[in-house]
């Protein structure tokens, strides 16, 4: 999943792969005091995010931070460390073959608008909507089992019992039920009724535009307000499940609000002027804000290395538009289409100036698409190709691979055009707006002239998912410990495979897309390694879908900082990970008088 910023919020099991999640916790459109202000007679904690949510609609969702993290829960989640743990269902039976689950529903469940949630709900999500052909869900890639594509077979006992089935061994099987369950009273009619397209309704249903206290939900909080490029503002949802040891309900605390800030900057100065209770700690500011700590009435976490990824990556796509017109520009296709133009990048880049100048010595280089703390992470002592910075290795490879120099030192393909591409990230993330500025400067040392476009979170995501109209991109995706949760960015089929992204349901129609004998290679590795049972053999597979990444480099990847988030000592009960975050025990924060 795509993330915008830096922040500190859980990264569920629901969060699929997909982009790092290393949010930007902070406050503020307008006045994050005088909001406080205002309501200091409701409990609240207050943070921020860099953008707008792009939709209410889980199952279309992109994007992370996201609404859904608070708003939803499945039959089992992931703690802090990604451990599972019952949640709406109290119960499960595997079958000894491994392809049968049967979940049991905790007694008396509803919904936040009251009504029963009960076995309906959780078949209506799977069938009628995870795997519902006409939805375009990435959630559906990881649901995908063996070289067939199958999917779970989902069939409901009574109101209280399901059973989940499997055709072959699927090691992610239990893990993946933590997908959020959606109410199906108010949902299958836009299902079940096309409109004028043709599509079902639900695509439509449930957009930015609804009135935030239509949204139904089943999570700690559900939506009760929200004013675009301000605020979203949650609140306590009375039907939820959890009561802590003495019979209480949770969450403790009554509101939740999320701030829309465009600037890191803007988010730190509102954290130390009060108006923020968390912030996700970005290494140029850890020194300054670790000499307030006291002062300031906070506590700084440090979670070890981030679960997610930084990287850059080049549109591979070779395919033509309805109208016959190139997604990418054919001069351009052709150098990125080069292995060694990527591999010639990947050497040219600093990653160690980047670790020293932008993040202040608080990370290391990154190598792998899976997170530092996954038992499937492949370190380079174990044989892992890396890049260490090599300008000439890079300029080596340029001029065996055809390119030459011009007599001002540009780079030049064979036919004489100058190398020069864009590259983009998103707007108001200092971090990302840091490292994207060195890889240009990096890049014009081999003679790559970049130019730099920091733009919109919403735009950019609209041009990798929709438009496709992009040479390089500089972002991250979300992490966590099991490789099968990228499958949407690593199968060649996948919703987030955006390097070389094929045909989509709902989307303009493309002409001629082309795999690689590579991509296929990795398809079939994330096929066998969901099949694989043993985990020294699973270990084994993901080993060489990381080796194979690391020699096509079609993500190059950078930097892995430290997770860091400041949180203020009147919120009690944190228990910060890398993996989840400072708040993904919300349920059961509280808030000191």
């Amino acid at each position: 999943m795509f993330s915008a910023a830096f922040l500190t919020v859980p990264l569920r099991r629901w969060g699929l792969v997909a982009l790092i999640a290393m949010l930007a916790i902070a406050l503020s459109a307008c006045n994050p005091t005088n909001f406080k202000t205002e309501a200091a007679q409701v409990p609240q904690i207050v943070v921020s995010t860099l953008s707008d949510p792009k939709t209410f609609n889980y199952p279309l969702n992109q994007e992370a931070p996201n609404v859904f993290t608070y708003i939803y829960e499945g039959l089992v989640t992931e703690n802090g460390n990604s451990e599972i743990e019952p949640a709406l269902a109290e119960s499960w039976e595997i079958s000894e073959d491994k392809r049968r689950i049967v979940f049991t529903l905790r007694e008396g469940l509803k919904w936040s608008d009251g009504a029963p949630l009960t076995a309906d709900d959780i078949t209506f999500t799977y069938n009628d909507l995870y795997f519902n052909e006409k939805i375009p869900t990435d959630t559906r890639d990881v649901l995908r089992i063996g070289e067939s594509g199958a999917l779970p077979t989902v069939r409901k006992l009574s109101d209280r019992q399901i059973e989940f089935t499997v055709p072959e061994p699927f090691a992610p099987f239990l893990r993946i039920t933590g997908l959020p369950i959606l109410p199906r009273h108010a949902l299958i009619d836009s299902v079940k009724t096309l409109g004028s397209d043709g599509n079902p309704k639900f695509l439509s249903t449930w957009g930015v535009d609804t009135d935030p206290s239509k949204i139904i939900a089943n999570g700690p909080y559900m939506l009760a307000g929200y004013v675009p490029s301000q605020r979203v503002i949650f609140q306590r949802n009375p039907h939820y499940w959890r009561k802590d040891a003495q019979g209480n309900a949770l969450p403790y605390i009554e509101r939740f609000i999320w701030q829309i800030v465009e600037s890191t900057d803007t988010s730190l100065l509102q954290f130390r002027s009060g108006g923020l209770d968390a912030l996700g700690v970005q290494p140029e500011n850890f020194s300054l804000l670790k000499g307030e700590e006291k002062r300031g009435k906070f506590t700084i976490y440090n979670g070890g290395p981030a679960a997610g990824t930084n990287f850059i990556s080049f549109n591979l796509n070779k395919a033509r538009r309805a109208d016959g017109r190139p997604i990418v520009d054919p001069i351009r296709s052709k150098w990125f289409n080069t292995l060694a133009f990527r591999q010639a990048v990947a050497y040219a880049l600093d990653r160690q100036t980047m670790i020293n100048n932008t993040f202040r010595g608080i990370g290391q280089p990154q190598n792998s698409p899976i997170s530092l703390q996954s038992p499937y992470y492949l370190s380079a002592e174990e044989g892992l190709k890396v890049y260490n910075y090599n300008p000439e290795k890079a300029k080596q490879l340029l001029r065996g691979a055809g390119f030459k120099y011009s007599a001002q030192g540009q780079l030049q393909d064979a036919e004489g055009h100058p190398v020069r591409f864009t590259l983009i990230t998103n707007s108001g993330n200092k971090i990302r707006e840091a490292m994207g500025a060195q890889v240009k400067q990096d890049l014009q040392k081999i003679g790559i002239q970049v130019d730099f476009n920091p733009i919109n979170f919403n735009t950019l995501v609209e041009k990798l998912s929709t438009t496709r109209d992009w040479d390089c991109y500089l972002l991250g995706l979300t992490g966590g410990v099991e490789p099968n949760d990228g499958a949407n960015v690593w199968l060649s089929q996948g919703g987030l495979h955006s390097f070389n992204q094929g045909p989509s349901p709902g989307q303009p129609p493309i002409q001629g897309w082309e795999i690689t004998e590579w991509e296929k290679e990795i398809d079939r590795l994330y096929i066998q390694g969901a099949q694989e049972l043993d985990e020294a053999k699973r270990k084994a597979i993901y080993a060489k879908t990381q080796q194979i990444t690391q020699e096509q480099v079609p993500v190059i990847y950078l930097v892995n900082p430290l997770s860091l988030s400041a949180v203020r000592d009147r919120v009690e009960g944190v228990k910060f990970t890398a993996l989840g975050g400072s708040l993904w025990n919300i349920y059961e924060l509280k808030l000191s008088e």
